[in-house]
């Protein structure tokens, strides 16, 4: 009788493999047939009714029965995943023949890209970059560059406070009198320091709260202005073409004297006059001097034997003007639209 029932049990469950429609539905029959409560288990169970010569041909059959099963079941789970591939990929199906969709790529900002252009302008002049931080001490930012405490010429760099000694700096000319320091009265200096600034300015076309800032320092024995002037010459016709020329206006900053304010000829119409440079034929591009006297001794170097000349200008001025972009605030929109424009600046 055991015999019987597990021959039976063996076509049982190849019809519930036959009609099992699914992988859920077949786990069940897997289940039902060859569980630890399965029927072959309990015919098993049985066994101890039988003779001695009868267990082994009985426990041989329920083996074997046990594997045709699960082999009919794998079977069936192999054919069932196979179809279920194949109807997945049926509609999924790809046209190996259309062409790819570009990846696209990243590029330089546009402003990182004019910094990298002055500073391998400078560095194949023989200057050094120096970078400082954003928040610095007020000393630094102001009285170490001949502004002491309620100077008026503060009101123009009004900033960000964070406590009464420690403020966003309005320039990078901190990083110069931090370079001065290090090299305790010895020459000589020879750095830009380019860096993001911070001032209480209302955002507009042409001003903002923040900007990017580079500065040149160069401290030794017998600078003049006219090293100055040949420095910013080279300056003027590597960013804005050969063909121009430069003039120098006196004007005033603590931190140099004399001071001069730098103009560079109209690029657009070579000095005759146009929108651009507002009928003068000359556009403003940057502040310089020789450095203050007071600023070198507050640094540790003897003016009596060092002099040397600064100079300071805004990378979103000098895009703005060669580019002919007309509002600053586009700088720091990361609108894409604007950005694509200069991929190849």
């Amino acid at each position: 009788m055991l015999k019987e029932k597990l021959l039976e049990l063996r076509e049982q469950a190849f019809e519930h493999i036959s009609s099992a429609d699914g992988l859920k539905a077949l786990q069940e029959v897997h289940v039902r047939f060859l569980g630890k409560k399965g029927p072959i288990t309990e015919v098993l169970k049985g066994m101890g009714k039988l003779s001695a010569e009868e267990r082994p041909v009985i426990g041989q059959l329920a083996n074997d029965v046990r594997k045709m099963i699960a082999t009919k079941i794998e079977e069936k789970r192999t054919y069932l995943e196979n179809k279920l591939l194949e109807t997945k990929l049926e509609s999924e199906k790809v046209d190996v023949t259309l062409p790819g969709r570009k990846s696209e790529t990243g590029n330089h900002h546009l402003l990182g890209s004019i910094i990298r252009e002055v500073e391998d302008l400078f560095i194949g002049l023989g200057f050094s970059i120096e970078e400082g931080p954003e928040v610095e001490q007020d000393y630094y930012n102001f009285e170490a560059l001949n502004l002491p405490k309620d100077h008026p010429a503060r009101d123009m760099q009004d900033s960000f406070y964070i406590t009464d000694d420690l403020l966003m700096r309005t320039h990078t000319s901190p990083v110069q009198a931090h370079t001065l320091e290090k090299h305790k009265g010895v020459g000589p200096v020879k750095v830009i320091c380019p860096g993001k600034v911070y001032r209480r300015d209302n955002d507009d076309a042409t001003h903002s709260h923040q900007f990017m800032q580079i500065e040149g320092l160069y401290v030794d024995h017998n600078v003049r202005l006219s090293d100055l002037k040949g420095i910013l010459t080279v300056f003027a016709k590597h960013m804005f073409g050969a063909d121009r020329e430069i003039r120098l206006r006196p004007s005033f900053f603590p931190f140099t004297e004399p001071s001069v304010e730098m103009d560079i000829s109209c690029f657009r119409c070579g000095g005759h006059g146009c929108s651009v440079c507002k009928g003068t034929g000359w556009i403003e591009i940057l502040g310089a001097g020789m450095v203050h006297p007071n600023v070198l001794r507050m640094s540790g170097f003897d003016p009596s034997e060092y002099t040397g000349f600064a100079f300071g200008m805004g990378p979103e001025r000098i895009a703005m003007l060669k580019y002919g972009i007309e509002d600053i605030r586009n700088f720091y929109t990361d609108d894409i639209r604007f950005l694509k424009q200069f991929n190849r600046a």
